[in-house]
């Protein structure tokens, strides 16, 4: 615990001390190990440590997840909230290696104190205490619902007690708030294996563990599997970003930031989980089809001429090009094929107006345009977020959705924005950068027809 904040501290202490006090007066102060049923309980403990050994890494930083939570369910049914606590408990011996003691300690507490409190709403619900005999003679239709009372106190406590010990130790950043219906939802639908492993008990005793390991197995690996599919599809993403920013030292970061901003505006009018997934992706992509421009037409100094400009306004065209084989990205072709329409139809590539253009679009076009502005370009310092914002505000309505523009300012009240660092002179030998912007509305480019005519775009 060395090198933590005192109230990570104070958090850990009570949280073990809830659990000790709870294994001390359940099991020994109030004389019940009698009626605990050892080597039923002895089973339980074997199949939940194997899974909490043997868990699946997340995306989130240093987290992992294991179906454990099935056997401390299962023994809830089987032996009573005593019971429960001490299966849980041996999440301290886990051999997961590089685990630190205290997390050890902080594993087994939280699991005790869930598998306690699962365990006294499953007794109270069922009516009377149970035990391996009174599931043998139980009918299983009349446990549904007290199991379902269980599960229901057990997973959103275990997720309080986790999301409580990253809060203090400075990691709030990762608790999955996003979607966290789903995520609660989703391990509801694994916790139904606890009632399994408990009606294969009534038939086939200690067998059942051997049984229901082949399905919990599974369910590991369909989580490993997902999680490593969302990886894959982030390292592909980026891939794609890196080498549309290399066309340009001065746009770095700029569809991370794009992206950052595109899932703050699609958070605040309520979109789920899966499609802001989607238009994260979109946002990172929105300027790929720049791979499609010749580099010489966006590093070009001065005015461009007509060709030239028709050229970038190919490229949202030349990005659904590059991108049409990648399944995942689903609805976010539409942000990449059309965020430069505008809301009064004179945008390119199609012309779109109004509902016309694709939400994601609508939103990326908002995103982009903010990011460019309060970013260093070559030819002027980044503007600040007031000045920025206020051109949002004039541009709504005619460039840009006002629902969108309205959402984004919203989000940026509640949530604020991190201006990217002031760009330091390029390094020695990198190739010229654009003079201009086609996504910055406060500097339009310039194009020279054949009759050097200059209009601005």
């Amino acid at each position: 615990m060395r090198g933590l904040p005192w109230f990570a501290k104070v958090y850990l202490v009570a949280v073990i001390g809830t659990a000790f006090g709870l294994l001390l007066h359940g099991v020994l102060g109030s004389g019940r190990t009698e009626r605990l049923d050892w080597s039923t309980l002895l089973v339980l403990a074997l199949l939940f440590l194997v899974c909490e050994s043997m868990p699946t890494l997340l995306s989130v930083r240093q987290a992992a997840v294991s179906v454990s939570f099935s056997a401390a369910l299962a023994a809830v049914v089987l032996v009573g909230p005593e019971g429960a606590a001490l299966v849980g408990v041996t999440a301290v011996f886990s051999v997961r290696p590089g685990l630190p003691l205290v997390k050890r300690l902080f594993n087994g507490a939280q699991f005790a104190i869930c598998g306690y409190g699962a365990g006294w709403v499953y007794t109270t619900l069922l009516g009377s205490p149970a035990s391996a005999p009174g599931m043998a003679g139980a009918d299983f239709s009349d446990l549904i619902v007290p199991f379902a009372g269980a599960a229901a106190v057990f997973v959103p406590l275990n997720f309080a007690l986790i999301a409580g010990v990253l809060v203090v130790t400075g990691q709030a950043d990762q608790v999955p708030l996003r979607g966290l219906a789903q995520f609660l939802v989703s391990y509801l639908g694994y916790a139904t294996f606890g009632l399994l492993i408990a009606g294969l008990w009534a038939t086939v005793a200690s067998i059942a563990a051997v049984l229901v390991l082949i399905p919990l197995f599974v369910a590991r690996w369909a989580f490993g599997q997902y999680h490593a599919q969302q990886r894959s599809y982030d390292a592909t993403i980026a891939a794609l970003c890196q080498a549309v920013e290399t066309k340009d030292y001065y746009t770095r970061g700029h569809c991370t930031r794009v992206s950052r901003a595109s899932g703050m505006i699609a958070e605040e009018i309520g979109m789920g989980s899966e499609r802001l997934r989607a238009i994260r992706y979109a946002g990172m992509l929105h300027d790929v089809g720049k791979l499609g421009v010749p580099t010489k037409v966006l590093q070009k100094e001065g005015p461009l001429t007509e060709e030239e400009f028709a050229a970038i306004q190919l490229h949202p065209m030349r990005g659904l090009e590059i991108v049409r084989g990648i399944d995942f990205l689903d609805e976010a072709f539409a942000g990449i094929m059309h965020h430069h329409e505008r809301q009064d139809g004179k945008g390119y590539p199609m012309g779109l107006a109004g509902d016309e253009i694709p939400e994601f679009a609508r939103i990326i076009a908002v995103a982009d345009a903010f990011d460019a502005m309060t970013s260093d370009r070559s030819y002027r310092n980044a503007r600040p977020i007031e000045v920025a914002t206020e051109e949002l505000r004039k541009g709504a309505g005619t460039q840009f959705d006002p629902v969108m523009v309205n959402a984004f300012l919203k989000a940026l009240d509640r949530h604020g924005w991190e201006s990217p660092r002031p760009v330091a002179a390029p390094p020695a030998g990198t190739a010229e950068t654009t003079t201009k912007d086609h996504d910055d509305p406060t500097s339009p480019i310039q194009v020279v027809s054949d009759a050097t005519m200059g209009t601005e775009r």
